[in-house]
């Protein structure tokens, strides 16, 4: 009787050892599989949702550039006039007399500190960018004819008793509506159209038994005229209140309404002050080509930050990563508890075989062949077990990529959690959601996947073959 026929007679002799052999090795091919399945899962969930999410450009003054505009302006200034007064830019110095002595008086207007809209205009033309919104500095004004929210607690220390103004081209793409945190509760958005035109809290609205349809007046801080006009279109609520701009409950979350661009400037009675705009991109595929095409248009860069809007991508891509860390992780938690239980599991069925081993090596069957019986009852066992492993690994995989790309979203949304409440003046990245998980199997993954438990078979029999058939015959029969 040759080796391997032994070997399959010891297989059936021992149904409970070889089933067992059997299960051990199914559970660890197919955590193998699993887990490179899972790595290429990943990638994909990145690529495929790299679309779904949307990407865009934001845009914002540099505030370290303003220093030095202030200093070219205030240059300029001099070399224009003869006593060093004037205006240039929108940047304003002069001398007045205080307590009968001479100072230097400076300042910049809306014309200095706003982002210049053929500016913005120039990126908005770039190919590849399909949508656009401006976005004003929060602009204080008063009430006529309404209460705002009021704290009685809020110190209100150089608070101007008014409410803040936020105006958009387009609402839908307002930093608190992006992230999420704004929602319509009643009514609509303000859009490109719209003038004269707001959207109030559900807190203001309440307080004053507001509808969508009535109307709101303002009038500018330091004038009790001229007085403007708003038709309430919406009611947003928050999720988390907006952090105030500044001190005061002017610019608390209850008290900031949302309206179309330009009015904010009609009830100041000054220029424009947009502080940001964002350039959404059509193809997030072109992202890239689409960013060296802004940084080509004629502008003055030396102005402005253009921030990478696309960190809700970088975000996925980098939880995703973590992913694939985590499989890699657990490749190698399953081969080292893959190679121990294995290792055991020979242990103690050697030991069970003492016996026989020890007539076999009396009979004069050489260390070698008996060790060789030993892995082909192995792999026989094993060969049966990766057949299986193979069926049921497709199944599996999906499974466990999707449980751990939901595991990774739930660990999102905690964060989200943590993180919800942002500025009104601050970006926030959207709201993400992974709608499909798919996984493939390759024939080089089937390959490794065999190779790999192959090895750990190998190398766990002869490991526990080595540390039995070093021992002489005789103390093996006599059980020593």
């Amino acid at each position: 009787m040759n080796l391997f026929q032994r070997a399959i007679r010891s297989c059936l002799r021992k149904p409970v050892r070889s089933i067992l052999l059997l299960l051990v090795v199914f559970l660890v091919s197919l955590l193998f599989l699993s887990g490179m399945a899972g790595r290429s899962a990943n990638i994909a969930v990145k690529d495929s949702t790299r679309q779904a999410i949307g990407a865009g450009f934001l845009l914002e003054e540099n505030p370290e550039n303003r220093s030095r505009r202030i200093e070219e302006a205030s240059r300029k200034i001099e070399e224009l006039s003869a006593d060093g007064q004037g205006e240039y830019d929108g940047y304003h110095q002069q001398k007045i007399t205080v307590n009968g002595n001479e100072v230097w008086q400076s300042w910049t207007d809306n014309s200095f500190e706003s982002l210049k809209m053929e500016d913005i205009e120039k990126i908005a033309a770039v190919e590849g960018i399909s949508d656009y919104n401006i976005t004003t500095v929060p602009t204080a004004v008063l009430p006529v004819g309404f209460e705002r929210i009021e704290d009685a607690g809020t110190d209100q220390t150089g608070d101007l008793q008014g409410v803040a103004l936020v105006g958009n081209l387009d609402m839908t793409m307002d930093d608190n509506v992006l992230g999420g945190n704004v929602t319509i509760k009643e009514g609509r958005m303000t859009t490109a159209e719209d003038s004269n035109v707001c959207v109030i809290s559900e807190e203001l609205a309440e307080k004053n038994h507001l509808e969508v349809g009535d109307s709101l007046r303002f009038c500018p801080v330091k004038e009790e005229e001229p007085v403007q006009e708003a038709v309430i279109v919406g009611i947003y609520q928050v999720k988390e209140r907006m952090e105030p701009y500044m001190s005061g409950d002017t610019y608390r979350s209850e008290n900031v309404i949302f309206t179309d661009l330009h009015f904010p400037e009609k009830v100041e009675q000054d220029d424009p002050l947009y502080e940001k705009a964002y350039f959404k991109v059509a193809d997030v595929n072109e992202y890239d080509a689409v960013r060296e095409a802004i940084a080509a248009a004629d502008i003055d860069w030396q102005r402005y930050d253009l921030i990478d809007n696309n960190g809700s991508l970088e975000t996925m891509a980098a939880n995703f990563h973590d992913l694939e860390k985590i499989n890699n992780t657990l490749l190698l938690v399953v081969a080292g508890a893959g190679f121990m239980i294995l290792f055991f599991i020979f242990i103690f069925w050697l030991r069970s075989r003492t016996h026989e081993i020890g007539i076999l090596l009396s009979l004069g069957i050489a260390r070698g062949k008996i060790l060789l019986q030993i892995a082909a009852e192995a792999f026989l066992g094993g060969a049966l077990a990766l057949a299986l492993s193979f069926l049921a690994a497709p199944a599996v995989s999906d499974a466990a990529a999707g449980y751990l790309t939901d595991w990774q979203a739930q660990q999102d949304e905690l964060q989200a959690e943590l993180d919800a409440g942002g500025t009104a003046t601050e970006y926030q990245a959207p709201e993400l959601t992974v709608t499909d998980v798919e996984t493939e199997l390759t024939p080089a993954m089937l390959l490794t996947d065999g190779l790999c438990v192959g090895a750990l078979i190998l190398l766990s029999t002869g490991v526990a073959g080595v540390l039995i058939l070093r021992r002489k015959p005789a103390d093996i029969l006599k059980g020593e």
